[in-house]
Order: structure tokens, then sequence, then C-alpha cells
């Protein structure tokens, strides 16, 4: 097969490769469509994100859609032809993390496209069955791989305890920030701020459920007195701004990756009770987000503004830096159909 691979920051190559062969209760997916992440981006320009370190040729890429053409011998037969969205995970069942339900922080997580683990920016992959998920006709190909960041923004909901009549601020207006907004208007959150810079992306956030947007530069964020807060950006001064709007026993929820380390006001956080958490990928959140895109909830298509092949892949990685950009796709497809007819 023909995979796209980061040999160095910077340097990418299409390579050939062998074609995975699905063990025991793994499925191998013909790969359809992959989302571009800032992951992904950030592997690409600097070779590392903390202490996971680029040391060898790797694969990129992690939110995947495509179709089942091989099982394992423990998988049914029957599941080969069925459409997919990959949840890009594999952990290690026998550690007390997946045992709980919290498989998302087991230690020993061999996830798509984070060294040494090779991701979906190639033809096949494969996945265990349980993390192959079938999607129903109305889910393009297009969403079911992004169901992928809308699973991380459930899961900041989740954990911001977004109801009916919750007030929320969410800062930063990117694709998972956008998400995030649309998930909490699902949720039943009757106020949504989102904060951002760029006026752009405040626009797109009034599109995605934003009730209100704010330029943190011009708005006193410190004063909007809300339930809940979601940080999307990772800038420190985001942060600090959304913990000083929460009312007394609001709850703080960081998803953007910036910052390891900032000055919290511990006194507020205290005297106010507040609840301050972060978000580290997902876990149960696939069966929620299908139902979220099948039914128009949140509108995954209109998130994608470019689209890219496999020999694209650097230049999908540069995408972030196009004036107007959502979210960047490698299609597969696309080589595919053009192969077919050579």
């Amino acid at each position: 097969m023909r995979a796209s691979v980061l040999v160095e920051p910077g340097r990418i190559e299409v390579r050939n490769r062998p074609v995975p062969v699905p063990v025991r209760d793994e499925v191998l997916v013909a790969v359809g469509v992959v989302g571009v992440c800032g992951s992904d981006t950030h592997y690409y320009r600097h070779g590392r994100i903390g202490e996971h370190v680029l040391r060898a040729p790797l694969v990129l890429g992690h939110e995947a859609s495509g179709r089942i053409v091989a099982v394992g011998p423990e998988v049914s037969r029957a599941r080969i032809g069925e459409r997919v969205s990959i949840e890009p995970q594999h952990p290690d069942p026998a550690t007390a993390q997946t045992r709980s339900g919290h498989y998302n922080l087991c230690p020993h997580m061999r996830f798509y496209g984070t060294p040494p683990v090779d991701g979906a920016f190639c033809e096949y992959v494969t996945i265990g069955s349980a993390f192959a998920h079938a999607v129903p006709d109305e889910v393009s190909d297009d969403a079911a791989a992004l169901l992928e960041p809308l699973s991380v923004a459930i899961a900041a909901v989740r954990k911001a305890d977004i109801a009916p009549g919750s007030e929320v601020l969410v800062t930063g207006a990117g694709p998972v920030g956008l998400l995030t907004a649309a998930v909490a208007k699902a949720h039943g959150a009757t106020r949504i701020v989102v904060s951002d810079p760029d006026s752009e992306r405040r626009d797109r956030a009034a599109r995605y459920g934003a009730s209100a947007v704010v330029d943190p530069a011009a708005h006193p964020v410190r004063e909007l007195c809300v339930d809940a807060f979601i940080d999307a950006s990772g800038a420190a001064s985001a942060i600090v701004d959304g913990i000083h709007a929460l009312r007394p026993a609001g709850r703080v929820v960081l998803v953007g990756m910036g910052v390891d380390e900032l000055p919290l006001p511990v006194s507020l956080v205290q005297n106010r009770e507040l609840v301050l958490t972060g978000v580290f990928r997902y876990a149960h959140t696939w069966p929620l987000a299908i139902r979220l895109a099948a039914s128009g909830a949140v509108d995954l298509d209109a998130m994608v503004t470019r689209r890219f092949d496999l020999d694209e892949v650097a230049s999908a990685l540069e995408a972030d830096r196009v004036p107007g950009n959502i979210k960047a796709v490698v299609d597969l497809r696309r080589t595919s159909a053009e192969e077919r007819e050579q």
C-alpha cells in the first residue's frame, strides 16, 4: 500500500508499506478520509509533542473513516463492507484504567499518529473491532472522520457538566472550540459565549451555536459570569480570564494544548469552590457523536474547507496557515478513483 510518511520534521515522503493484517478481534479498514489535526501539524513542524518524540519514520493522521475490507478470526465476516468511523485508540485491556472504563488514560495506550504508532495517512489500517464504529448513511465519509474531534468536544462538555439552562464560556474558536459550542447547545445550554481574538473565527462561532461572541482584547471576559468554562485555546491569559468569569461552584475544563505551566488564582478557586479538570482524548463518546452528526445537530460537513490527496499531505499539514481554513482533510478516495481509471 501507499503511505505518507513523516521522515523528519518538515519532510514527508510517499512510500510503499506492507498492508497490515488484522489479528484476533481486529478489522482491516480501507481508509477513505482523514482529517488534519493540530497535533499532526505540530509533529510535522517540530517532531515532538511533550514526551512523544519522533525517532523513526511515522505515518501521521488519527481522524479517519473508511470501509472494512477484512476481519480477524474473532470478528464476524458480516462486518466486511461496513462503513466505519475509527476511534484511533489501542488501550491495553488489562490495565486498571481500561478496566474501570477510563481506557483513554491507559498508560500503555497505542494511539494513531503518536510516536511510535503509525496513523491513517495511508491506504489501509487495522483497529480493534470495537473501535471501528459503524455509521449510518446520514453520516458522510467526511463527517465520519470528524467524529474524532467531535468526540473531544463531547468529552469536554461532559466534564463541564453542562445541562439544560447552563451558561458556558468557550475560549478559542478553532475546530474543537466550534464543536464544543455546538455540543453545548445540543446539551441544552442557553447562553454560549465564545471568545477569540480573530474576527473571522468569531463569525464562524456564531454559526456553530454561540449565542454571543467576544473579542477578548476589547471585552472584559472576566465579567461574563458563567456556570462553566471550557478552554480550547491553550492560551494562559484565556485560561486565567475564564476562571475569573465563573460563578461559585463553576467548572473549568482545559482542552487546548498550550502552556505547560501558568500561575492560577488559587484563592479564587478555593473561595468559589471551583472544580478544575482537563480532557485527554475521550472515552465512550462515539455513540453520541454519531447521533449528533446523523441528526444534523452538529454540521461536520461544513467544517471541511480544504481537500487534498495522499500525495499532498505536506500541503494539507500547512493548510492551517491559509486564511479562512477550518478543517483540511486528506481524501484517499480521490487517489483510489484515479488509480482505477489508469
